[in-house]
C-alpha cells in the first residue's frame, strides 16, 4: 500500500472506528483479504514468471471449482501411468504457480505426478480477495478432483493453509489426508499478521478485537487454533520444514517452534529469504529426498507395547 493510501486508510479507520467499529472491523477484514495486484512488481519478477509460464507450459491445465472461486490448476505427468506418487504444491501470498513453477518442475522429474495450484485471487484464477479458509477450500477440492495426495507441498501462506487443511480445522470445510506434507518458509500460527496488519492501518484496539472476532466467525475456528505446530503434534503426517534464518518476511521463529518436536524435521536453508528457497535447486533435492524416503518408525504411544 502506498504512503499517501496508508495514510487516508489510517485517517478512515480512526474516525470511522469510534462512530461504526464493528463496520469498520467488517471494513478492516474485507482489506485484510485484498490481493495484491497481480502485475510483477520489477523486471526481476517479470522474468522469473515469464520463466515459471516456460514450465508451466509443459503441465496441463485443469480449472475447477471450488467455494465461490474459479481455480487454476497445473498438471505435470498426468498420464495415469501407474506407480506415480501424487503431489499438491501450493504457493504464498502475492505469488502463483508460474513464480515457484521451479519447484513442481522439479518434483515432476522424479516422475511424480504433480499439481500446483493458483489461489483464488492470484495468477490465472478468479477473485480479488483471499483467505485461509478459501485457501483451505481449494486444497480440499484439488484432492477431490485428482485423488489422494501421497505429499502435499506449500510455500509461505501456502503452507500454513495446507497443514491447516491436514488438520481439518475449518468446520465444513473439509481436510486432506497426504502421506507427507513439506512447509517453505512458512507461518506456524497467525496472530503476528493481525499485529502487523492493524499497526499498518492504525487500527484502534476495539476494532482490533473485532476484526479478529469477525474472522473467527467467517472461518469457524478461534486464532489459536490456526497454528501448525499443533496441528502437526496431533496428527501422524511426516513433516518437513524448510525455513532460511534470514527470511525477512517470515520470521524463523516460525520454524523454530518445530525445533526438538517429533512431528517435524527442521532443515535450515540460510541464505536464500524467503522468495529465492522456493526455487533453489538444492531445496528441491532436499524435498525430493524426503518425498522418497520409506515410511518412518511409528511413534512410541504411552502404556503401549512400543514404549514399554
Amino acid at each position: 500500500m502506498a504512503p499517501f493510501a496508508i495514510q487516508v486508510t489510517r485517517l478512515a479507520f480512526a474516525t470511522f472506528g469510534r462512530v461504526f467499529p464493528q463496520r469498520a472491523a467488517e471494513l478492516a477484514f474485507v482489506l485484510f483479504c485484498r490481493t495484491p495486484s497481480r502485475r510483477p512488481k520489477s523486471d526481476k519478477a517479470r522474468a522469473m514468471e515469464e520463466e515459471g509460464r516456460g514450465r508451466l507450459a509443459k503441465a496441463e491445465r485443469i480449472p475447477f471449482a471450488a467455494g465461490g472461486s474459479a481455480v487454476m490448476a497445473y498438471r505435470f505427468n498426468g498420464d495415469g501411468k501407474a506407480g506415480r506418487p501424487r503431489y499438491l504444491v501450493v504457493h504464498g501470498w502475492g505469488s502463483n504457480a508460474a513464480y515457484i513453477a521451479a519447484l513442481p518442475a522439479g518434483l515432476a522429474e522424479t516422475g511424480a505426478e504433480v499439481v500446483v495450484l493458483d489461489f483464488p485471487g492470484h495468477g490465472l484464477s478468479s477473485g480479488r480477495s483471499l483467505n485461509m479458509r478459501q485457501a483451505v477450500e481449494a486444497i480440499v477440492e484439488a484432492e477431490r478432483r485428482f485423488g489422494r495426495f501421497d505429499a502435499a507441498v506449500g510455500h509461505s501462506f501456502g503452507g500454513a493453509s495446507l497443514m491447516l487443511a491436514v488438520g481439518g480445522i475449518f468446520p465444513g470445510a473439509g481436510s486432506i489426508s497426504p502421506a507427507k506434507a513439506v512447509v517453505i518458509g512458512a507461518p506456524s500460527h497467525i496472530h503476528w499478521l493481525f499485529d502487523d496488519f492493524s499497526r499498518m492501518v492504525a487500527l484502534p484496539p476495539h476494532v482490533k478485537a473485532l476484526l479478529i472476532r469477525h474472522t473467527e466467525k467467517i472461518a469457524g475456528a478461534s486464532l489459536d487454533d490456526f497454528d501448525t505446530v499443533a496441528v502437526a503434534e496431533r496428527g501422524n503426517v511426516p513433516l518437513l520444514v524448510v525455513h532460511a534464518e534470514d527470511d525477512k518476511e517470515v520470521a524463523a521463529d516460525h520454524a523454530r517452534r518445530f525445533d526438538g518436536s517429533a512431528a517435524a524435521r527442521l532443515h535450515w536453508a540460510n541464505g536464500l529469504g524467503h522468495r529465492r528457497i522456493v526455487s533453489d535447486r538444492g531445496v528441491i533435492d532436499t524435498i525430493s529426498a524426503f518425498l522418497a524416503e520409506g515410511p518412518r518408525p511409528a511413534r512410541d504411544v504411552p502404556g503401549s507395547d512400543a514404549a514399554a
